[in-house]
């Protein structure tokens, strides 16, 4: 059965299931019998409807006098809405808001969910309620990764996040800690240029180069370790351990656990994933553990400190909260935020300027005007480069890292765009439909960088928040905007690029929590002329 609006249809069974106890013409004691029996199934069959009508009044006036939000009707006994899911669950999210409103509150099995698609819902979930929306909703994910709700991820509001917030905008990634690896990152920018330099004639896998790209930062920053393109068989061999343990991790984070929302399915042996993540956790915690011993015994042997350790430092001086699980959990923490969606975010973003040349022209323009021929673009230009700045939060606008923003829990009941929402709800955030909508995006499927221009900074209010908002924002913004800014613009300074054929590239969406591309990205790239003195000398 399927409500909509005031229109009611009846399901075919129903038509199907009358015309088969239609009687037939019989004796009259067979009539008779057969009376009787037509009597009881009819009694049935107008018992099944006054229930059913007696649901639909009973949950309309229910929902009508406590003022919730609107819902999609039928709520099936169950699943609830479950019904409604078809991949991509964002696109499919837009779609159902923008028939029925931005704030809709619906049920996943045992759960209720607000599903928020408007700046206005959002800036209200993230301003007024920010602390209301807090905590995380508790899955099998959070659980068995997420070292039993206690990670900087997953962990609810509380003195534990608190701390691990702390640790992370203070100790991990404040200013003056990124200042300290800034020659890591332009080290590891160079070497990339060098890599495409010799192989210039060859089509270049993009996703694999941004991919091994941020995880040589990543890995640098955090153990000191260079795992890609460095020729060192033992490292090749630890750095495809640890590649496939991050690959897992990914993939593993974008399944989908039917026990989150129906729990009773455990019962019917629904363990295949629990099991992947218990296997992933173990592998994980191995490797690891081998990182963090390593480092501990070669403890004041370096001059620069690793990420890990300062988290040992910190140890030494309270070793009941900075276990060695604890640091485990953060260090995968730093890798999953820091790795795939920069990585991701800057293969779309050549993808689409591989569409559209007359914007990577202006953006080589902007570059020679403003850095020249005789030097390499660094993090420092980037605040100098408000068009690059431009093609960054228009690829963030049309292909977003994180098209649902990672989901939210009310820890009591509040309101939200007049309406009341339950404690224990949990809140989607459906950024991509926000980033996609007419009446806020003039063509909002038309890469147009210049729809940006003026604007300072990554987020213009709530209509684009790439890095989320609120308490629980990611702390990581300010690496990944070094990052990407200025591996696109050497990038871009440095190498004409091509498509590999007259066809346009490949814009579908794969599968996945971070929206990757249906299919990766290769291209082919040229030394620019008037870089060939600059380069020749690299």
């Amino acid at each position: 059965m399927c409500i909509r609006s005031n229109e009611v249809n009846i399901p075919c069974f129903l038509f199907t299931f009358e015309v088969l106890i239609k009687p037939k013409q019989k004796s009259a004691i067979e009539k008779h019998t057969s009376t009787s029996s037509t009597m009881e199934v009819s009694y049935v069959y107008v018992s099944f409807l006054l229930l059913i009508a007696s649901y639909i009044f009973t949950s309309l006036f229910r929902r009508k006098s406590s003022n919730l939000p609107p819902t999609v009707f039928p709520t099936l006994p169950i699943i609830g809405h479950l019904y409604l899911l078809k991949a991509p669950v964002y696109r499919t999210f837009a779609k159902i808001s923008a028939k029925y409103g931005p704030i809709l509150l619906l049920r996943f099995g045992s759960r209720r969910v607000l599903l928020v698609s408007s700046p206005s819902a959002a800036e209200e979930c993230f301003t007024k309620n920010d602390i209301v929306f807090a905590n995380r909703p508790h899955m099998l994910y959070g659980k068995i990764i997420g070292n039993n709700y206690t990670s900087l991820v997953w962990s609810d509001y509380g003195d534990n996040w608190r701390n691990l917030r702390r640790i992370a905008s203070i100790e991990i990634l404040s200013i003056h800690r990124l200042n300290e690896f800034h020659d890591v990152r332009a080290d590891e920018g160079r070497l990339l240029i060098r890599k495409l330099l010799s192989h210039s004639s060859s089509p270049v896998d993009v996703k694999l180069v941004f991919y091994e790209l941020t995880l040589n930062v990543m890995m640098r920053m955090i153990s000191g370790k260079r795992y890609f393109g460095g020729d060192i068989p033992e490292v090749e061999e630890e750095g495809k351990r640890f590649r496939e343990i991050l690959d897992e991790t990914f993939k593993l984070a974008g399944a989908t656990n039917v026990g989150d929302y129906l729990p009773f399915s455990s019962w019917l042996g629904v363990k295949g994933l629990e099991k992947k993540l218990i296997a992933l956790r173990e592998n994980r915690d191995i490797f690891f553990q081998g990182l963090i011993e390593q480092l501990r015994k070669s403890k004041g042997e370096n001059n620069k400190k690793t990420m890990i350790d300062v988290l040992l430092s910190l140890q030494e001086s309270d070793p009941k909260y900075y276990t060695d699980e604890m640091i485990r959990s953060f260090i995968l923490v730093l890798l999953s935020a820091g790795t795939d969606t920069s990585a991701g975010t800057m293969e779309w973003a050549m993808s689409l300027l591989l569409n559209n040349p007359q914007v990577l022209q202006k953006a080589q323009k902007e570059i020679d005007t403003v850095i020249g021929t005789d030097r390499l673009l660094e993090e420092s230009d980037i605040i100098n480069l408000p068009y690059l700045r431009c093609i960054i939060n228009e690829t963030q606008r049309i292909k977003p890292a994180g098209p649902l923003l990672v989901p939210h829990e009310s820890s009591e009941e509040c309101t939200i765009g007049g309406y009341k929402i339950p404690r224990g709800t949990m809140l989607l955030v459906n950024q991509w439909a926000i980033h996609h909508d007419p009446n806020l995006w003039p063509n909002p499927e038309r890469f147009n960088p210049e729809r940006f221009e003026g604007l300072e900074g990554t987020r213009d209010g709530f209509k684009l928040m790439p890095f989320g908002s609120g308490r629980r924002s990611c702390p990581g913004e300010g690496l990944a905007v070094r990052v990407v800014g200025s591996t696109l613009g050497l990038l871009i300074q440095c190498f004409d690029w091509e498509r590999m054929s007259e066809e346009m590239v490949d814009m579908r969406e794969g599968t996945g929590l971070n929206m990757p591309k249906a299919v990766p990205l290769v291209a082919k790239c040229k030394p620019r002329v008037v870089m060939k003195n600059l380069l020749s000398q690299l």
